[in-house]
């Protein structure tokens, strides 16, 4: 591996099969016959926290799932998330009654949930066992990449916390609401993250050790960030700001806009754009092959989405165009 951080990496990999036998993911067996395995690859992210200082190497041990038939080796795949929108109006409910935010993460979420089908896979790159080549890994439990890893983690989480006395919003499936007496928690899940808001510390610390004990977590205590959002929460004045500053940075870096100067205005009353300003020559057309515009439209619409709706018209109007977008779009 060659990377500045190849230590932290291979420290993440080793992390990441320590996790598999833990969770009892696998079985070694010998390949049956006419059967085909499916492939796996190392996928490697840096988890970025205030400021953009990088706090977890994160790795990720994932099949090749394009190569799987649905009907014929899985059968269903959806699996609900939490809305931003609801995520902000429980975070404003949390400022209004100057309730505590906390936040939890759990480690390899997808290993959690069981799998029905009997499926076969590579052992894994720098992982393969001494004398053991031909054998493959025979699945037990979820894996990321699988199609049906999601759903299958959320039916297990799902009813993991009911039993704890927790009730599903029926309008948003991955919100929970638990009260007794007059102790309010409520626990929102996004995949792997889980935020905790209530109204009592000790019922709030009760369970986290409870999903602890349940579910490999990570306490990380007061939430702070969310989906690469900074929560800035002032409890004086019980508000809470939403910021996506680093963010932001990162998209201007990734399309080399960092130094550009900036406007007050996200779209100018003078500027007109149209479906027919579109590449007129050889010349336009290679020089728009080399700008990423529709990646970029998509930089803009999470930040959009999320906390900037300032930039609603003016991304609206950019996002019509990326079809066949020209010079002057």
């Amino acid at each position: 591996m060659e990377d500045v951080d190849c230590c932290h990496w291979q420290k993440a990999m080793q992390s990441e099969i320590e996790s598999m036998f833990n969770n009892k993911v696998w079985s070694l067996v010998d390949l049956p016959k006419g059967i085909k395995p499916i492939g796996c690859k190392w996928v490697y992210k840096r988890k970025r926290g205030m400021g953009g200082k990088v706090e977890t190497f994160k790795v990720r041990l994932v099949v090749k799932g394009c190569t799987r038939k649905e009907g014929i080796i899985y059968q269903e795949s959806f699996s609900p998330v939490a809305m931003l929108k609801s995520i902000k109006i429980l975070l404003s409910i949390a400022a209004s009654l100057d309730l505590e935010i906390w936040q939890m993460d759990v480690k390899t979420a997808f290993l959690n949930g069981s799998l029905d089908e009997s499926i076969n896979m590579m052992q894994p790159e720098g992982f393969i066992e001494k004398g053991q080549v031909e054998r493959v890994y025979k699945l037990q439990k979820s894996i990321y990449g699988l199609k049906q890893a999601s759903r299958s983690w959320n039916i297990r989480f799902d009813q993991a916390v009911k039993g704890f006395g927790f009730i599903q919003n029926l309008d948003e499936p991955c919100v929970y609401k638990r009260i007794k007496g007059d102790k309010l928690v409520f626990l929102i899940l996004y995949v792997d993250d889980i935020l905790l808001i209530g109204n009592d510390v000790g019922v709030l610390t009760s369970i986290k050790e409870w999903l602890a004990k349940k579910i490999d977590m990570k306490d990380l205590g007061e939430a702070s960030y969310i989906l690469g959002i900074q929560v800035i929460k002032d409890r004086k004045n019980r508000t809470i700001a939403l910021s996506q500053a680093s963010y932001i940075d990162k998209i201007l870096s990734m399309f080399t806009m960092q130094d550009s100067k900036k406007g007050m205005l996200p779209f100018r009353h003078e500027i007109k754009l149209y479906k027919e300003q579109v590449p007129k020559n050889e010349h336009e057309e290679q020089f728009m092959s080399k700008i990423p515009y529709a990646s970029t439209v998509r930089s803009l619409m999470y930040a959009m989405l999320c906390t900037r709706l300032d930039i609603c018209f003016a991304v609206g109007i950019v996002s019509r165009l990326q079809s066949k977008p020209g010079p002057d779009h």
